[in-house]
């Protein structure tokens, strides 16, 4: 069974930064492209950014997220990366990882079916 954690978030800001971090189990993790989503309260869960398998030298970023975000990877330690920096108050949700099923430079494709959803990491961002 696939098991996420996220962890990293908490109360920064406007302008700060935040590095999350989500480890992966129970998954070939190399192989699997993998994505971060964001939950606010009174809205569905969105993209955020999406990084191919194995060199994750293919990215994906929601236009909310570019330039100001940067997803990476590190399978020695099956870890997933997003530094954010510049944050708002926009910014302030729940964050959570998740295998993906494709990404390319200009989309990516939804949660992998019976997605085992982690707890996710609060972001707060304070104007």
């Amino acid at each position: 069974q696939v098991q996420v954690a996220e962890s990293g978030g908490g109360l920064v800001q406007t302008g700060g930064s935040l590095r999350l971090s989500c480890t992966v189990s129970g998954l070939a993790f190399a192989d699997y492209p993998m994505g971060w989503f964001r939950q606010s309260p009174r809205k569905e869960r969105e993209h955020v950014s999406c990084i191919s398998g194995n060199d994750g030298d293919i990215v994906w970023y929601a236009d909310s997220a570019k330039g100001r975000f940067t997803a990476s990877r590190d399978n020695a330690k099956n870890t997933l990366y997003l530094q954010m920096n510049s944050l708002k108050p926009e910014d302030t949700a729940l964050y959570y990882c998740a295998p993906v099923g494709h990404v390319s430079s200009w989309m990516c494709s939804d949660a992998l079916p019976d997605t085992a959803w982690g707890p996710g990491t609060q972001v707060t961002v304070s104007s």
